[in-house]
C-alpha cells in the first residue's frame, strides 16, 4: 500500500508561500517516488495552488468543510466549493476543530458525508488528550470517535489520521510501542466494520512528525503515512519526510 504524506498548513500561508509548494512538486517530479503527497493549505490558497501544481505529483486538500452544500453560513466553505477550487480531499475532525469549535463526532461524520457527496477523500482525525491517556482511556476514546465519526458508504474514500492531541505542536512524540498499539487498535476496528475493505484504509500518524523521527514512525506496522503540521511549511523538511516514506 502506498503511504500518504499530507501537509496541514493550518492557519499559515500567503501568496509568497506558493513557492514552497512549487519546490515540493519540483523535488517529487525530479525523483519519482512511491508515496502519495498532498498539501492542505488555507482556503485562500487552494485554487491558486491547484492551478500552480496542476497535473503534478502533489494533490491539494482542504482543512475543513461545512456539512451543507450551500446556504446561509457566513464564513464557512462547503465540500463542493473545495472541489470546485481544485481540492481532492478534506481534513475533518482535526483536534483543533474539535476543541476550538466544539465539534462532536456527529458533526465530524456529517462533514465526512459532505466530503463524499462532493467526491472528496475524507481524512477523518481521531485522538486522545493527555488526561485521557493518563487515566487509561485512550483506546476507548478513539474507538468512540471512530464509531461516531466515520460515515457508512465507500471505505475507499476514507483515510484515518491518528493524532495524540498532547503531541500536536509540542515536539513530544509517543513511543513507538504506543503508536503501534493504537494503529493496530484502529486497524482492527476498521476491519471489524468494513471487512476486507478495512485492510486498505490508510491510517496516518499525526503528532509532531518531523524529518528526525519520520523514518522510525513510518516503519511501524499499520502506519500508512503522516499528517504533518509545522514540518510541512518548508519544502526541505516536508520532502525529507516524503523521502522517509519512500516517496523520493
Amino acid at each position: 500500500m502506498r503511504k500518504l504524506i499530507a501537509g496541514n498548513w493550518k492557519m499559515n500561508g500567503l501568496t509568497a508561500d506558493i513557492a514552497e509548494a512549487r519546490a515540493v512538486a519540483a523535488g517529487l517530479a525530479a525523483a519519482g517516488g512511491k508515496a502519495d503527497v498532498m498539501i492542505c493549505p488555507p482556503a485562500t490558497l487552494i485554487a491558486r495552488l491547484a492551478s500552480a501544481l496542476e497535473n503534478g505529483p502533489v494533490a491539494i486538500g482542504g482543512q475543513d468543510c461545512h456539512a451543507e452544500a450551500a446556504g446561509a453560513h457566513t464564513g464557512d466553505i462547503s465540500a463542493e466549493m473545495l472541489a470546485d477550487a481544485g481540492a481532492s480531499a478534506v481534513i475533518v475532525g482535526h483536534s483543533e476543530r474539535r476543541t476550538d469549535h466544539n465539534e462532536d463526532d456527529a458533526t465530524v461524520r456529517a462533514k465526512a458525508e459532505a466530503a463524499h457527496r462532493a467526491g472528496l477523500l475524507a481524512i477523518i482525525c481521531v485522538g486522545e488528550t493527555e488526561e485521557e491517556r493518563l487515566r487509561g482511556a485512550a483506546a476507548d476514546v478513539v474507538t468512540a470517535q471512530l464509531s461516531g465519526s466515520i460515515p457508512d458508504g465507500d471505505p475507499g474514500r476514507i483515510v484515518i489520521a491518528y493524532e495524540p492531541v498532547w503531541a500536536i505542536g509540542t515536539g513530544r512524540t509517543p513511543t513507538g510501542d504506543d503508536i503501534a498499539e493504537m494503529h493496530h487498535h484502529i486497524h482492527r476496528h476498521l476491519c471489524d466494520r468494513f471487512g476486507s475493505a478495512g485492510e486498505e484504509i490508510r491510517i496516518l500518524y499525526g503528532g509532531s512528525m518531523k524529518p528526525s523521527n519520520a523514518a522510525e514512525i513510518l516503519a511501524i506496522a499499520h502506519v500508512g503515512g503522516g499528517l504533518v503540521g509545522g514540518a510541512s511549511l518548508k519544502a526541505k523538511d516536508f520532502l525529507a519526510i516524503v523521502g522517509a516514506a519512500g516517496g523520493l
